[in-house]
């Protein structure tokens, strides 16, 4: 036994696992470690044909890698568009066309029955309407589940993690939590969100850290992720629930893939991503931060300078 004074849980997440038969076949790839990586790595060079159980950004960030490796790809995907929950249909269109341009055949509005094998090896996909798919690897990238056990089994408030204050204090004073485990409240959104990026998980055990010493510590970074697609690049920074915006606004080649976009609430930007276009990071925090009143028409200008959107004209 270890004791301790003060304690930091950082258990992060683990891949969804398939509840269907034939999900534990040899040839059925998760990515979460850096051993997963390298399998897969080897299994990209060797195949010719790849489906992808799941739209968002590993499921995509594979495909791209799997399209340039010259592997065909199918992506399977339960909603009608990817990434349509994270960043809402305006957007994930962008990614939908990215991926069609590159090949990607798409399943969209689609449930999985099987992962069919001979064997004991994966040979493709059967779909709940009867269609299947040949293939010579599967991915899977359906989210992943917290790893909560011991945040549990402490007895601490765990609700989509594990629930923390801003000083990343759990219902034990005596006990912390950062990273993707962590259900923080945020003091800037007024609420408790958790965040699945390795940006957060870099951060947050340093603000943890010196909230277990005593310091007064108010975790506020705004969410950011980013993602590399073929030759999309993106930065999003901000924060926005499924629904929880009134429009988005387009600044820039939209079509030609080098834009920003913000997405907007009672006139506020809650969040901002850019699209082969770099070192605007800062000032969309900046403009987040204001939470000022913005024109439209100013938005959508490139022309106007990001530092002087936060004067509403």
């Amino acid at each position: 036994m270890v004791g301790y004074d003060k304690l930091l849980l950082t258990t992060g997440a683990s891949p969804r696992k398939l509840r269907v038969p034939g999900a534990d076949a040899s040839g059925v790839h998760y990515l979460r470690t850096l051993d997963d990586s390298d399998a897969l790595r080897a299994t990209l060079a060797t195949i010719s044909r790849l489906v992808v159980i799941g739209a968002g950004w590993i499921g995509l960030e594979v495909t791209a890698a799997a399209r340039l490796a010259g592997v065909a790809v199918t992506v399977v995907e339960t909603a009608e568009l990817p990434l349509l929950r994270v960043l809402g249909p305006e957007v994930a269109q962008v990614f939908a066309e990215l991926h069609l341009e590159q090949g990607v055949e798409f399943r969209f509005n689609a449930l999985l029955a099987e992962i069919l094998n001979e064997n004991g090896t994966a040979t493709g996909v059967r779909l709940t309407d009867g269609t299947t798919i040949a293939a010579d690897a599967v991915l899977v990238a359906v989210g992943a589940a917290r790893n909560v056990q011991l945040g549990e089994a402490a007895g601490l408030h765990v609700d989509n993690g594990i629930v923390v204050d801003a000083a990343l204090r759990t219902s034990d004073p005596n006990i912390f939590a950062a990273g993707d485990v962590a259900n923080a409240f945020h003091p800037f959104f007024d609420r408790q969100i958790r965040v699945e990026h390795w940006a957060n998980a870099r951060q947050q055990p340093k603000a943890a850290a010196s909230s277990m010493l005593g310091k007064d510590v108010s975790y506020d970074e705004l969410p950011y992720f980013y993602t590399d697609q073929y030759d999309l690049g993106m930065e999003y920074v901000g924060f926005v629930e499924p629904g929880g915006y009134d429009r988005v606004i387009f600044r820039g080649d939209v079509a030609g893939r080098e834009f920003i976009a913000f997405w907007l609430s009672n006139d506020r930007v809650v969040a901002g991503m850019n699209v082969n276009v770099w070192d605007v990071v800062e000032p969309i925090k900046t403009i987040i931060r204001s939470r000022a009143a913005v024109s439209v028409t100013r938005l959508a200008d490139a022309a106007v300078a990001l530092a002087d959107l936060t004067v509403d004209a």
